[in-house]
């Protein structure tokens, strides 16, 4: 189970530091939007200036703690978040990478059960 939660931390770091990387240094092309509500929410991201670069640099800052194994247990929390509006985007907006989507949110699951001994303190009264 130890190498399962090294392999899958490793990837999902992998991930984040790709799209991260990708969004700041322009990499990938801007995809063109399939439907007018998808089209009309990433117009109004983009119009705000400061949401998406800030979620880029959380995901930035999640993936290199996720690929040197160091604040996992940190970087599980604030990436849960960012997972969870992956999800909703795919499944109410744009279907077509909802299997990666739901791969993601899952794997955010996994760190969370594999390092849950250390979120326990959070939850004692």
């Amino acid at each position: 189970m130890k190498i399962a939660t090294i392999i899958v931390r490793i990837l999902v770091g992998l991930m984040f530091l790709f799209a991260s990387i990708s969004f700041f240094f322009h990499l990938m092309p801007a995809e063109p939007a399939t439907n007018d509500n998808f089209k009309a929410f990433n117009t109004g991201l983009m119009a705000s200036t400061y949401l998406m670069p800030l979620a880029k640099s959380i995901e930035l800052l999640c993936g290199i703690a996720f690929v040197t194994g160091r604040y996992v247990t940190l970087a599980n929390i604030l990436i849960l978040p960012i997972t969870v509006n992956i999800l909703f985007i795919n499944y109410f907006l744009e279907q077509k990478a909802l299997p990666i989507a739901i791969l993601l949110f899952l794997a955010n699951l996994f760190l969370i059960y594999r390092y849950w001994d250390n979120y326990k303190s959070v939850f004692k009264p």
